[in-house]
């Protein structure tokens, strides 16, 4: 359901969020993420548009959170690079929907605002267990496992 690119943001930002008071370079932000460097680059660039990330420059210079954790919900992160896709027509361009959803796609966008209320309830703060010590299990940022 959620692009590499939003799963590679979700992995920095909540990686800046366990290091408040610590600017991380590219290099040790990509390290801890596992993140390819140049793919990061982008996704940091990306967070910093939307106002999310700060980058610094200079020899003590990266990336840090722009807010508190607090004050950041995983929908920020995730539409600063990859919104989730509401439905506002027909896909199929049926003439008889074209001023309301039918059933079927009405029941699929309110679901997807379903999962936008969730995610926009849920700070980034709530998935930092302890700032100082815990690294970003890279299991936790996984995808989840097809349905069968």
């Amino acid at each position: 359901m959620f692009s590499q690119t939003a799963e590679y943001a979700l992995r920095a930002a909540v990686t800046l969020a366990r290091q408040p008071d610590t600017a991380l370079n590219a290099a040790e932000l990509a390290r801890q993420t596992e993140v390819p460097g140049t793919y990061l680059f982008k996704v940091m660039a990306q967070l910093a548009r939307a106002g999310l990330v700060s980058a610094l420059r200079g020899k003590r210079g990266g990336y840090r959170l722009g807010r508190p954790p607090a004050q950041i919900s995983i929908l920020d992160v995730i539409n600063a690079v990859d919104p989730l896709p509401r439905l506002r027509a027909c896909p199929l361009g049926r003439p008889e929907h074209l001023h309301r959803l039918c059933p079927l796609h009405q029941q699929l966008d309110d679901t997807y605002a379903q999962i936008e209320a969730t995610l926009r309830a849920r700070p980034l703060a709530d998935l930092v267990e302890n700032p100082l010590t815990t690294p970003v299990p890279v299991s936790l940022c996984a995808p989840l496992a097809s349905p069968s």
